[in-house]
């Protein structure tokens, strides 16, 4: 760590400052976009770089792109040089992306009173989750086995240069997607982001002064790095051992293990995944920029609340990912539930380590998926294609202080749901039900929250993938505490003698589906905690 000392007041102020302009950005992208996936969900994330690529903030957004901003920093170097008004996109996920839908922007940051040959002065980022980036099915999330089925892949790539949009690029793009207006309402939102970023850092930068800049930057990281290595310091040490499965891949039945061995020592956490399940050709494999996330996620809960978050936080943190695992995938595999379902199973995993050495603290193990849903086809009211991607929350783990919260977002996932006036007016689609799911939290001493029951009905013919977990194994309780319920997938549709049917259907499947079905989705329920009370 460096020795560089700041006035602790001085220090709290430009952690909020750079904290703000996060936010703010972040509110320009929701505020302008125009996929209800992005304005009304918030799948977002906004944060804001050092001129080494070294994060200084990001928004209280995604927690799966905690560990994965940076990556994509990174990955934009071998833009370089860079000049004013540069902007790079991506989504590949072996070069700093998560999975296709996120798209990243990343500009370079200059001085106001920039010269010559002046290198940027920082960054900033926007990842937004765009609801169709082409491929096999719409929402571009299908139970694929190569990456190349599940949308266009972008590698790091200038869309502007030089504040001049490169048509080229954005015509290439627009060209492999089912939604090209709505992509180009969306990047334009993140385009805006961007620049105000751009301009509200290049500002904070005058106003301090360069090397007053530079100084605070490096007091924040150093700080971040103090406030983890003391919250390690004041744990046990010593190494622990969890194991926790994914249902299956999506083609075959086979539950896929990860296993963790967490290892404290004095003011430092090793996180070694050695023995997990190689990478499988389905779209459950993660990278290993979402892995981190998950644990960082993990030891960002454990820190005080009005914590900074920063690249510093992370240095006493070392990985184990052993390369072409679930938790490590190398192209050409797969990886659309990686990010959304195996980052949530990473969590879990992890969390149940935690769990064995701060009993006091920790809770049962909550839904542990995003119950993922994508749909698409041609609207039959204006005969334009439509794209759709909706989250649902499930139970929250009960714990020592209470039961679990209800049919809420838990853990990687921190988006709202799409309100029903919103969908129906973008989609041709209805809710018929979003309720409460009755019995299905775990029972203990505090019971576990229960999950929800959503039940969609399609106004017209459309394609529909459902990426969904926790439908055989079950979220675990604690200290005694009872296993949440299972979900449930199942398809609603009228026979040809008018009778009302439902059909069943797997964790992980991409169907046909026709004007009046119904698909219906059970979430899980999160587990108990503690041995519930006799009589």
């Amino acid at each position: 760590m460096s020795a560089v000392n700041i006035d602790p007041a001085r220090l709290a102020i430009f952690d909020s400052l750079v904290g703000s302009i996060a936010e703010e950005m972040g509110a320009a992208l929701r505020h302008t976009a125009l996929s209800p996936n992005i304005k009304e969900r918030a799948d977002f994330s906004c944060a804001v770089f050092d001129h080494e690529g070294q994060l200084l903030a990001q928004a209280a957004h995604i927690p799966v792109h905690l560990g994965a901003m940076p990556e994509s920093v990174r990955a934009v170097e071998r833009l370089a040089p860079w000049r004013p008004g540069d902007l790079a996109i991506l989504n590949d996920p072996f070069l700093g992306g998560t999975h296709l839908p996120d798209v990243t922007m990343v500009s370079p940051v200059f001085a106001h009173d920039f010269a010559g040959d002046d290198q940027p002065i920082g960054y900033v980022a926007s990842r937004a989750h765009q609801a169709d980036i082409g491929g096999m099915a719409p929402g571009s999330m299908p139970v694929a086995r190569e990456l190349i089925q599940e949308g266009l892949v972008i590698p790091p790539i200038r869309l502007y240069r030089a504040g001049e949009l490169v048509e080229e690029a954005m015509d290439l793009i627009l060209r492999n997607v089912r939604t090209p207006d709505e992509r180009r309402g969306d990047f334009n939102a993140q385009i805006a982001a961007q620049r105000l970023g751009e301009q509200r850092i290049a500002d904070l930068y005058a106003s301090y002064g360069a090397n007053t800049y530079r100084q605070t930057t490096q007091a924040l990281l150093d700080y971040g790095e103090r406030l983890t290595r003391a919250a390690l310091a004041n744990l046990p040490h010593g190494s622990w051992q969890f194991s926790d499965s994914l249902d299956d891949d999506g083609h075959t039945d086979d539950p896929v293990p990860i296993k963790l061995k967490l290892t404290l020592d004095e003011d430092r956490a090793h996180f070694d995944f050695s023995d997990t399940a190689p990478q499988r050709a389905a779209s459950i494999n993660a990278v290993a920029p979402v892995t981190r996330s998950a644990c960082y996620y993990v030891i960002r809960c454990l820190l005080p609340p009005d914590t900074p978050m920063n690249s510093g936080l992370f240095r006493p943190i070392t990985f184990t990912l052993p390369e072409r695992s679930i938790v490590a995938a190398q192209s050409p595999v797969a990886v659309a539930a990686g990010n959304v379902e195996t980052s949530q199973r990473i969590v879990d995993t992890v969390w149940g380590a935690f769990e064995q050495l701060l009993p006091e603290r920790m809770p049962a193990a909550s839904s542990g998926t995003m119950n993922n849903l994508t749909a698409g086809g041609v609207d039959p009211r204006t005969g334009q294609p439509w794209a759709y991607y909706e989250t649902s929350g499930g139970g929250l783990g009960a714990g020592p202080e209470g039961p679990g919260l209800d049919a809420a977002h838990s853990h990687m996932t921190n988006t709202l749901n799409t309100p029903a006036e919103a969908l129906e007016l973008a989609y041709p689609l209805r809710i018929i039900e979003n309720s409460v799911r009755p019995r299905s939290g775990g029972g203990g001493y505090h019971r576990g929250g229960h999950g929800l029951i959503r039940r969609t009905q399609f106004l017209g013919p459309a394609q529909l993938t459902l990426i969904t977990e926790r439908r055989r194994q079950r979220p675990w309780g604690v200290r005694g505490g009872e296993p949440g319920r299972s979900g449930r997938n199942s398809l609603e549709t009228v026979s040809s003698t008018g009778k009302s049917v439902r059909r069943k259907l797997p964790g992980k499947v991409t169907i046909n589906v026709e004007a009046g079905d119904i698909v219906r989705v059970e979430t899980p329920g999160g587990g108990g905690w503690g041995e519930a009370e006799s009589g």
